[in-house]
């Protein structure tokens, strides 16, 4: 069903309510279709999952890959929520539309070949911008997952899910670098495993996770244990803002191995509320992504030789751009947890997910505003970081884009040991934000970034015209 141009009451309540009813007993027909999962998963689960009712918001490469993975999975329902139109750029990276689809509403265009892959799944269309609905429109789903949309977008869904007690998941890519988000809430779990020489422990297992209860069972002549477990989850707007998780903190070596890229999709959703758009290869924005960058590394505490100018540059080309395999991998991540969130299976992701697929990395970090108070001070080493220090920010004057609402960006001092003890103080260091120049510069100096505390808008290279920048963004339409 498609709504055009208004808001159409939409009964996604009671076909809620239909299909809990119906979901009793999986059909033996159901058994010999969805055999090998069954066998993944069980009956259970798969009863669970087909029960289910998602909402799909942005349907572009990435939600090809996820719409795709959960229709054949065997849900029930599906509900597509874009107000844009197919472009020829969509053809390059999107299975699911083609040239003759172009200036047709992306939602309705992919649900025609959706319906192809799985017939017993119900797939509804909404041609209304996401942002028009309120929070009683999510409590008729099972699970939203929200793509590709920026952090005001992300933040806003994710708040009205949470008012609707519903699961959220916001993925996103651009290029060869992505990121899975979840918001389950609070999330129970069963964990089958065999039963050891020890009892499980009842209580708090870390700050999010706890163990409620064990039960046992005969399995081929084992004692297999079933541990059940509760997640508990922070909002995208606690998680954008808290710190690394304190035994990364607590450890020179583990801070050095977080990747800058969580550095830079945090500077980008600064960049985005600012700005209403993606950062350009002019002068200006190049400057003001790199201060934002710079800055959002101190607040995660992290080493200053970890943030290179190569990465910046590298991240800032990739920005935009959709490819095929790396649409295909976050697509198989995301789905692959809401299988396991939905059949209430194992452990489902906690909270913040990362890929590189240029070292083809994946970290997981657990993003939450938990402070403790039982650290010791003493076995606390930050390198390279002084707790009063002020990061500069770009001189507005400098920006000429008339949109750009240099107030917008954050000013205030950051205490980096605030997030631990007070009672720290390391040795003061110098330090400046790389040189935005250099991130195009092809023959850029692969050495960390230097280190000096001089004005961002005295930034070497000043004649240099903006509008000449020699590299240009990546094909959008690469595959």
């Amino acid at each position: 069903m498609a709504t055009n141009g208004t808001l159409q009451t939409v009964n996604h309540a009671g076909d809620l309510a239909a299909s809990m009813a119906d979901a009793q007993r999986i059909s033996a027909d159901e058994i010999a279709l969805y055999d090998r999962q069954i066998r993944l998963w069980g009956v259970q689960a798969q009863e669970k999952i087909r029960s289910a009712n998602i909402l799909l918001a942005s349907i572009r490469a990435l939600a090809n890959e996820i719409a795709k993975n959960l229709v054949l999975a065997g849900i029930r329902s599906i509900t597509l929520v874009d107000h844009e139109v197919v472009t020829q750029d969509d053809l390059g990276s999107q299975f699911l539309v083609s040239e003759a689809d172009v200036g047709q509403n992306r939602a309705e265009a992919a649900a025609i070949q959706i319906r192809k892959l799985n017939p017993r799944v119900a797939v509804h269309t909404i041609t209304d911008d996401i942002m028009l609905q309120g929070p009683e429109f999510y409590q008729a789903f099972n699970l939203v997952i929200a793509t590709c949309q920026n952090y005001q977008v992300l933040s806003t869904i994710n708040a009205a899910t949470r008012l609707a007690s519903r699961p959220f998941y916001a993925t996103g890519m651009h290029g060869f670098y992505g990121y899975v988000f979840a918001d389950l809430i609070q999330h129970d779990y069963v964990i089958e495993r065999e039963k050891g020489n020890r009892d499980t422990v009842l209580g708090a297992e870390s700050a999010t996770r706890s163990v409620l209860s064990a039960a046992t069972k005969t399995e081929n002549g084992k004692i297999i244990e079933m541990v059940t477990k509760r997640e508990l989850y922070s909002p995208l707007l606690l998680a954008n803002t808290s710190p690394l998780p304190l035994d990364i903190v607590a450890s020179p070596r583990k801070l050095r191995q977080v990747t800058p890229l969580l550095t830079c999709f945090r500077a980008l959703w600064d960049f985005q509320n600012a700005a209403q758009r993606l950062p350009t290869h002019s002068h200006a924005d190049l400057q003001l992504f790199t201060t934002l960058a710079t800055e959002k590394h101190k607040e995660l505490t992290l080493p200053t030789e970890t943030l290179r100018s190569e990465f910046l540059r590298s991240f800032l080309q990739n920005l935009g751009s959709e490819l095929v395999p790396v649409s295909a991998f976050l697509g198989g991540q995301v789905v692959q947890d809401v299988i396991n969130v939905l059949g209430q299976r194992e452990q489902p992701l906690q909270n913040f997910s990362l890929f590189d697929g240029e070292e083809s990395k994946g970290p997981i970090y657990a993003l939450h505003p938990i402070f403790s108070t039982d650290l010791d001070p003493a076995v606390i080493s930050i390198p390279q970081m002084e707790s009063s220090m002020v990061i500069p920010l770009v001189d507005p004057s400098t920006i000429s884009n008339a949109q750009l609402d240099p107030s917008a960006v954050s000013t205030t001092q950051i205490d980096p040991s605030a997030f631990l003890t007070a009672q720290i103080d390391p040795p003061p260091v110098t330090e400046r934000p790389a040189n935005p120049s250099a991130i195009l510069n092809a023959q850029v100096d692969p050495a960390p970034i230097p280190n000096s505390q001089a004005d961002p808008a005295a930034i070497p290279n000043p004649g240099a015209d903006p509008s000449a920048v020699p590299s240009a963004p990546m094909d959008s339409t690469a595959a």
